[in-house]
Order: C-alpha cells, then sequence, then structure tokens
C-alpha cells in the first residue's frame, strides 16, 4: 500500500477509515492487523481483498494495481489470488460442509474440486463431519469449514476478519494453529483483530489508530507458539 487513503462520504459528513498508509507485506508473512473497533482494520481487509478501492493511493499485489483494475480483472483476483475468512463464517445453510468447501474449489475451477474438499475438510479436522448441515455443527466446527474453504481456492493469500471472535479459547488456538500451518507451507496470512493476545503470533504486528498506522513491528517476544496464546 502506497499512501492509501479511504475517506466514505456520510450522512453527517465525511469519515476518513485510513489516513495516508504505507504498508509492505511479504510473500508467506503471517501479519496481525491490531487495533479497537472502527479504526480502519476492515477498511485495511477490504481494499487488499479487492472489495473496497482507495480514495487515494495504489493498492499493489504482485505487480498487480487493484485500483485501476477492471471489474473483470478484479473478479479474477479474487477468484484466483485472495481468499477471506470471515468471523461470521458465511457459510450455506442449505448445503453440507463438504459442499460449502466444494464451492471454494469450484470457485478457483479446480478440475478436482470434489477431491480438494475432502481433503481440505480432513486437514482441519473434520472428516467425520463432512455431510453435516451447518446448523449441525458448533461454531468453532463452522470456522473450521470456513477456513477450508478458503484454503480449497489453493489461492495465495488468506485475509481472516476476526476469526476467533465468537470461539472459545481452546477453539480458537486450534484455528490460529491453521493459519500459522498455511503462513509456514508459503501462503500470505493477515489476520484482523482487537485481540492483543494474538498478535504475539505474528511475525509482524501493525497497530492501527484512527486510521493511521501507529506501530507496525514484530511482537516483542516472538513470535510465540500458538499453544502458548490465552484469552
Amino acid at each position: 500500500m502506497q499512501r492509501v487513503s479511504r475517506r466514505y462520504q456520510t450522512g453527517g459528513g465525511i469519515v476518513i477509515a485510513l489516513a495516508d498508509v504505507d504498508l509492505a507485506i511479504d510473500a508467506g508473512e503471517l501479519v496481525v492487523v491490531l487495533g479497537p473497533s472502527g479504526c480502519g482494520k476492515t477498511t485495511l481487509l477490504n481494499l487488499m481483498g479487492a472489495l473496497d478501492r482507495p480514495t487515494d493511493g495504489e493498492v499493489v499485489i504482485d505487480g498487480r494495481r487493484l485500483g485501476r483494475a477492471s471489474r473483470r480483472d478484479l473478479f479474477a483476483y479474487r477468484r484466483q489470488t485472495v481468499s477471506f475468512i470471515f468471523q461470521t463464517f458465511n457459510l450455506f445453510p442449505g448445503l453440507t460442509a463438504l459442499e460449502n468447501v466444494r464451492f471454494g474449489a469450484d470457485v478457483a475451477h479446480h478440475p478436482h474440486a470434489a477431491t480438494i474438499a475432502r481433503e481440505v475438510l480432513g486437514h482441519v479436522g473434520l472428516t467425520d463431519r463432512m455431510h453435516h448441515f451447518p446448523k449441525m455443527l458448533s461454531g468453532g466446527e463452522q470456522q473450521r469449514v470456513a477456513i477450508a474453504r478458503a484454503l480449497a481456492t489453493g489461492n495465495p493469500i488468506l485475509l481472516a476478519d476476526e476469526p476467533t471472535g465468537e470461539l472459545d479459547v481452546h477453539t480458537g488456538v486450534q484455528i490460529l494453529g491453521l493459519l500459522r500451518d498455511q503462513a509456514a507451507a508459503g501462503r500470505t496470512v493477515v489476520v484482523v483483530t482487537h485481540n492483543r493476545e494474538i498478535a504475539r503470533m505474528a511475525d509482524r504486528v501493525v497497530e492501527l489508530s484512527d486510521g493511521h498506522i501507529m506501530i507496525d513491528a514484530k511482537p516483542a517476544e516472538g513470535p510465540v507458539a500458538v499453544g502458548a496464546l490465552r484469552w
């Protein structure tokens, strides 16, 4: 990101979500974006994922300038390069866990989508739950399905918006362990959270306040092992 700003017009005036942000993330890094509600975290994630465009500045991913890309190019970027993991899971209630994950592989046009879906569900420990519908799964299991769907795309960038926000510590640590494994395998992982404890596992911590980056550094102790996290 090169001097990126994002402003929104509201009934009460102009809201500045991000202001002159400069940020570089390397392939294979696990970066935690930390800050309270309203600081610009989700806006930052949406710009990385091409769900939004900057008001000013440039967002460049692997040489691709997202702010100048056509709608068709942005669609291809979201299909082939980036995958989202949402706090609210965003699973299709009428599809089983397997079908939800296969959807991710189908969108990415994988020729063996069904096989990939089974493999990644096994990787997240849900082989015996793959034929269950979301309402039959716990919150942690639903989040693991959401992660499996993101992994099934094969896309090199994972963007996670408060992935442990609704989970207990034990399940949350499991989820973070999966994300840590993906970074170790070479994927770029960006986790947005207000939970300062999660920042201890990061390769880098980017702390936002009122749309500005206040800190961009390695965690003081770490990164620590995911199993050491408690909240």
